[in-house]
């Protein structure tokens, strides 16, 4: 009988303190308008910093990118931004192929990386 007390004065407990806790957590991250990416011409060691804004294209070598969101977290956080990516490579006379689709982080390149024999791309920033 003491255990099940014990259990009953701890969700009673948690019932009172988790709810502020959580909404002292959970801030909500920024969602920006422009990718702020690097580009790496692996065969001629050209980098370029390249801005995609949300949702228009745009080409690097071969290559068309579209960032369809940016995100960003508050700065009183752990600095992190990350985009989700859809990268075309667009040849003539030949249909265009998806090289990557999915979200890439600028703290972890290596994390989700787009694998390319020419070209690299990772994220940098997002910006408004």
């Amino acid at each position: 009988m003491p255990i099940s007390r014990f259990r009953l004065f701890l969700a009673a407990a948690a019932a009172l303190v988790l709810p502020s806790l959580a909404g002292a957590q959970q801030v909500p991250e920024l969602s920006l308008d422009v990718a702020v990416l690097q580009g790496l011409d692996k065969v001629t060691a050209h980098v370029v910093t390249i801005e995609a804004p949300v949702g228009r294209p745009v080409r690097f070598g071969t290559l068309e990118i579209i960032a369809r969101s940016c995100k960003k977290r508050r700065p009183e956080e752990n600095p992190e931004s990350a985009a989700f990516l859809d990268i075309w490579e667009l040849r003539q006379n030949q249909p265009a192929q998806s090289v990557f689709r999915g979200w890439m982080f600028a703290s972890s390149p290596a994390l989700s990386a787009m694998e390319h024999p020419v070209y690299d791309i990772r994220v940098l920033d997002c910006e408004k």
